[in-house]
């Protein structure tokens, strides 16, 4: 994995992704990826009003996860593929760290979400593989928290094959699709952590 790193530049690639914070001229792919994906995320996300698929919203949520990346609270990658210098990045994805608390917790919370003609590429593990290296080497992160759907058998493999641990069973935790659901507790340990 390669890392550009500057205040307003994070890029870190893979083999087959780029992955870095979006950008306001993204909104239109950001648009276009949220409404293409929509029936297809909608069973492991919030009920989304019809706004929330308007570019202006779009470019607020932009606008916002910039701010709470420039502010250390949070840094959203979208998930890009490549597959050579002619080529153009497609949005296949996005991995977000959110809730992140420093001091003597060091640690956030992980999402992410894939593109339903995506699936089954092991692009997610791929993706999650870099920036959870960064979170780790970067962001000097001890603890990365993920949790999931207990039917989510696609989330389950991705995170034990990253080395997530079980913690647990967290009873109606995330309001999901409209409902109030249970979710499977994990974590990951910096294995560099002093």
């Amino acid at each position: 994995m390669d890392v550009i790193a500057a205040p307003a530049l994070i890029r870190l690639t893979t083999d087959r992704l780029i992955l870095r914070p979006p950008q306001l001229t993204d909104a239109p792919a950001i648009q276009q990826f949220c409404i293409t994906n929509r029936h297809h995320l909608q069973p492991w996300q919030p009920l989304r009003p019809a706004g929330y698929f308007g570019l202006k919203a779009v470019e607020k949520r932009i606008a916002h996860v910039e701010q709470e990346r420039l502010a250390g609270r949070a840094l959203h990658l979208l998930v890009l593929t490549h597959s050579g210098d002619d080529a153009p990045e497609q949005i296949v994805g996005e991995c977000n760290f959110s809730n992140i608390v420093l001091g003597v917790f060091q640690a956030c919370q992980l999402g992410y979400a894939l593109a339903a003609h995506a699936q089954g590429r092991g692009l997610m593990s791929e993706a999650l593989r870099a920036a959870i290296a960064y979170a780790f080497d970067e962001l000097a992160l001890h603890r990365i928290m993920a949790n999931y759907l207990p039917h989510n058998q696609r989330s389950a493999r991705v995170l034990t094959n990253l080395g997530f641990e079980r913690e647990g069973l967290a009873r109606g935790y995330l309001k999901i699709n409209g409902e109030w659901a249970d979710h499977v507790l994990t974590s990951l340990i910096n294995p560099q952590a002093r």
